[in-house]
């Protein structure tokens, strides 16, 4: 019995020191992993950026890959390669990406959103990455010329961008009524097919769109608003990332990589702005 005694004693020792040492490593790996994620300061810091799903070019889905490719794309890789940060791109759709910015469910959003001083109220926006605008589209056959040929039409536009904006805006003026889409696919699906008279889109998408997918719609009339493209985040936070944003934007653009993304995708850019045409 004495000898059935000592073995369980020396037993009980062992497995006392396992389970001690066992516990001692398991705290340490909960309090390294609670302070990165307290911080956000941790060198393995990846951004979490949202973009909209279908709007090239600038955020596409690219059949061949599978990986969404375009200019949005392209510039964010080239200033986060500059900038030496890590970042995963959402691409939920454009409404989504703005709201989980403001959810904090995302750090920043690239989308092709226009700057305007509405949504200053709500974000920091970088400096301006290129020119844009809205424009009116219609059916390559229709005879509408200007907007005000749209009274008593119905239009189409994308849920929370600025060419909605617009459209609501001046709908009373003009006697139009809006309905509001999800992507811009299936706007020019219903222009072409008759549902809706036309679409408010921002014109070098619109015309990207066109040309590149051989689309049955025309612009007509100049560009709405001018206005430029930027990448946003929520007010008052994250301006570290804002931050290298600017500065990775601005050595792109004086290394000749940003002339270079844009050509990629057809545009030609004038050497004393971010403005461009489709080639």
């Amino acid at each position: 019995m004495k000898k059935i005694t000592k073995i369980t004693a020396v037993i009980l020792a062992i497995v006392m020191t396992v389970f001690a040492f066992a516990s001692c490593g398991g705290s340490g790996k909960e309090e390294e992993s609670s302070t990165e994620g307290a911080s956000g300061s941790s060198s393995g810091k990846v951004w979490v950026i949202a973009s909209d799903n279908a709007f090239a070019p600038f955020e596409f889905l690219d059949s061949d890959s599978g990986k969404y490719i375009g200019i949005d794309m392209d510039i964010m890789a080239a200033i986060a390669e500059d900038q030496g940060f890590q970042y995963k791109i959402n691409n939920i759709g454009f409404d989504a990406a703005m709201s989980a910015v403001q959810s904090n469910q995302a750090d920043g959003v690239i989308a092709g959103a226009t700057i305007t001083d509405e949504r200053k109220k709500s974000y920091d926006f970088s400096d301006g990455y290129f020119d844009a605008g809205q424009a009116i589209v219609v059916a390559a056959d229709s005879d509408i010329k200007s907007i005000e040929d749209l009274n008593g039409k119905t239009v189409a536009a994308k849920a929370s961008t600025a060419g909605a904006t617009y459209a609501q805006s001046v709908a009373d003026k003009y006697g139009f009524k809006v309905t509001i889409l999800e992507d811009s696919p299936t706007m020019y699906q219903g222009v072409m097919q008759g549902q809706y008279a036309a679409c408010f889109e921002d014109e070098p998408v619109a015309r990207y769109s066109i040309v590149s997918q051989k689309l049955s719609l025309k612009v007509i009339g100049d560009t709405i608003n001018p206005a430029q493209y930027g990448f946003a985040v929520k007010k008052g936070q994250n301006t570290d990332l804002l931050n290298m944003f600017n500065a990775g934007l601005a050595d792109i653009k004086a290394n000749g990589k940003y002339d270079e993304i844009l050509a990629k995708y057809g545009y030609n850019t004038t050497s004393d702005s971010e403005s461009s045409t489709v080639a």
